[in-house]
């Protein structure tokens, strides 16, 4: 990719449970080594982990009520509210849990919904999980996922046109303008969004959550093995991490930066 081939942010979002709804954004504040705001800040545990809120580590998202396993967290839709620490699920549009997830009781009620609702899928009683500023990430280091539209309608031609919907890949920034995969040649590059900079770490390897449709919660392609058998490999996506904060938002630059010459 040359320097000419500067991206568009077309979506933002996080994710503040893992396995559930996501949440658009207009604009978001980036700070050095940390990931969106809220993103990935609960997890449901599937049994026990051994998580300890005290000393949060990372651990597998086996652990994890996910959508890799458990598609039809995809039938719910759910809201966080960060000045509440409210969660609300609703299921065809009508409220089912609603809880403070920094409360005993709040996070009860949420657990009862799961532990009534989930059962054929439960190793254990579901536990909702919370470390401060711990991130139920992935990957153990605190990143930001972006996926390039221009490789998702890449997917689609591999498919025979089948539609793919680009939440599918649960990303916190999507971006067009990019060429089909250039963007799994910029690991070691930084990213420049306004003041922000992003020092892409890792490609992103695709697991069965990619399968699921997020409209319909139903498990419906197969984007991981259609990747290998065309591309060699189940890669799509990058990981980077904010190295210089700064506030991003739809429709910023991104621009691949190009090193200082000394």
């Amino acid at each position: 990719m040359t320097a000419s081939h500067t991206a568009e942010i077309t979506g933002l979002y996080r994710y503040p449970i893992k396995g559930l709804t996501p949440e658009a954004l207009p604009h978001v504040t980036l700070r050095r080594g940390e990931t969106l705001p809220a993103d990935r800040r609960y997890a449901i545990e599937n049994g026990p982990s051994g998580f300890d809120p005290e000393a949060p580590s990372w651990k597998p998202k086996i652990q994890f009520l996910m959508l890799a396993r458990n598609e039809r967290l995809a039938s719910l839709d759910s809201r966080f509210d960060d000045a509440t620490n409210v969660l609300t699920i609703r299921k065809n549009g009508q409220i089912v849990a609603t809880g403070d997830l920094e409360t005993a009781d709040g996070r009860a009620a949420i657990e009862a919904y799961f532990s009534e609702n989930f059962q054929p899928e439960l190793k254990g009683p579901p536990k909702v999980l919370s470390g401060r500023n711990h991130s139920f990430s992935d990957v153990a280091r605190k990143v930001v996922s972006i996926i390039n539209l221009d490789s998702v309608r890449a997917i689609e031609a591999m498919l025979g046109g089948a539609a793919v919907h680009p939440l599918r890949f649960r990303a916190n920034l999507y971006v067009k303008g990019w060429p089909a995969w250039s963007e799994l040649d910029l690991v070691d590059q930084t990213l420049a969004i306004g003041e922000a900079r992003l020092k892409v770490i890792k490609r992103i390897v695709r697991c069965p959550a990619t399968n699921v449709d997020p409209a319909t919660a139903k498990r419906d392609l197969e984007i991981p093995p259609t990747l290998s058998r065309h591309l060699g490999h189940m890669d799509c996506g990058i990981y980077a991490e904010v190295i210089e904060g700064g506030e991003i938002g739809i429709g910023d630059a991104v621009a691949v930066e190009q090193p200082k010459l000394v």
